[in-house]
């Protein structure tokens, strides 16, 4: 019985963690993550652009694969659905983690999401968000400004108990 119920339990990544890139383009992920990413028995992920922000997204294989599913569905004659295929799945690059729990993120991807040396991964349910230090820092503060907490729509907020 045991056993039948560890298969039902759902991964969420959460939390807000500083790592750091080495000259080779190699992070490491915290220990915390790679625990996390061992319960889907795969030590391949996939990493993508954010088609919103300056960020990356790590996905696990499987769950990957069903981001992949959905974007296959969508219509290709129609533009917007093009370009969100041509920017998530063109960009989409399988990744492994190696032996002492680090990713290579390709230079491609790393210039796009304008990476340093200091990264912040944040853990966002399925997936993580990975920012540069600084990029992360400029639009937590703009998340946090009066303005951005005005323009929350209280009628969204209304059925969310905090």
């Amino acid at each position: 019985m045991g056993d039948c119920v560890d298969k039902w339990v759902v991964i969420l990544f959460r939390g807000i963690h500083q790592v750091s890139v080495d000259a080779k383009g190699r992070m490491s992920l915290p220990a915390r993550l790679r625990d996390e990413l061992a319960q889907f028995d795969e030590d391949n992920v996939v990493v993508t652009i954010d088609p919103v922000s300056r960020c990356l997204l790590l996905y696990p294989l499987s769950e990957w694969d069903v981001i992949q599913q959905k974007l296959d569905k969508l219509p290709t004659f129609q533009p917007q659905a093009r370009r969100l295929q041509r920017l998530l799945v063109g960009h989409a690059t399988d990744l492994e983690i190696d032996k002492a729990g680090r990713v290579l993120l390709p230079a491609p991807l790393r210039e796009f999401a304008r990476f340093d040396k200091k990264l912040t991964i944040l853990g966002q349910g399925k997936k993580l968000e990975i920012w540069s230090y600084e990029e992360w820092e400029a639009q937590r503060e703009d998340y946090l400004s009066e303005d951005a907490l005005s323009d929350l729509q209280i009628e969204t907020m209304m059925d969310i108990s905090l």
